[in-house]
């Protein structure tokens, strides 16, 4: 069974100011969300995880092994008008929102695209709504506004005013993010950072 609507995907408008972003909703259908939210990892801090230690019985790693293939890749370069062949790829995923986490930021220099893919379900607090932000200083000054749930796909490139940011939240919040880096290099050095956080984390609830 293929999790993701490639159709819509496709049929979905690039939006270009305040930057490129395009939004999906119900890019997975609520049966994928309900297999992914069965065999999610257990994730009870904040910050990211890296996504080498899933189990293969997970549903996400099917998510992931359908992100990871061509055509998505294709539809990606073709709407943001970007060459992302032989561009690595870097994943991370996320279970639980801080309340000091959801600041405006750009994302780093040595991303070219940033794929988010949300799973919580029916999402109802006024929180951890990402927004599309006009500027670099005022989380209410938004072109768009995106819960996290139901399986809602938000693409953006990365640019200098790529500003994203969200009310606070604090709670169980999963996302899966997807990343095309500029090079091996920069991914290695993400994927390092998520790792020893990571293990911090498992050491601090054991």
């Amino acid at each position: 069974m293929a999790h993701l609507n490639l159709d819509k995907l496709r049929s979905a408008k690039v939006e270009t100011a305040p930057y490129s972003y395009l939004i999906v909703p119900a890019f997975l259908n609520a049966d994928s969300i309900s297999r992914i939210n069965a065999t999610y990892p257990n994730i009870e801090k904040g910050g990211s995880y890296p996504i080498e230690s899933l189990d293969e019985n997970m549903a996400i790693k099917s998510v992931i092994a359908e992100l990871d293939g061509p055509e998505f890749q294709k539809i990606i370069a073709e709407k943001f008008d970007v060459d992302l062949e032989g561009r690595p790829k870097m994943y991370s995923l996320r279970g639980y929102t801080r309340a000091k986490d959801g600041s405006i930021h750009t994302d780093s220099k040595d991303k070219i695209i940033t794929v988010l893919l949300y799973l919580n379900e029916n999402w109802q607090q006024p929180g951890g709504r990402l927004r599309i932000l006009r500027d670099g200083k005022n989380v209410d000054n938004y072109a768009a506004e995106v819960a996290p749930d139901n399986g809602t796909l938000l693409i953006f490139k990365r640019s200098d005013t790529s500003w994203h940011g969200h009310h606070p939240f604090e709670g169980p919040r999963r996302s899966l993010q997807m990343n095309w880096m500029t090079s091996e290099g920069s991914k290695g050095f993400h994927a390092l950072r998520h790792k020893i956080s990571a293990a911090v984390k498992k050491l601090t609830n054991a």
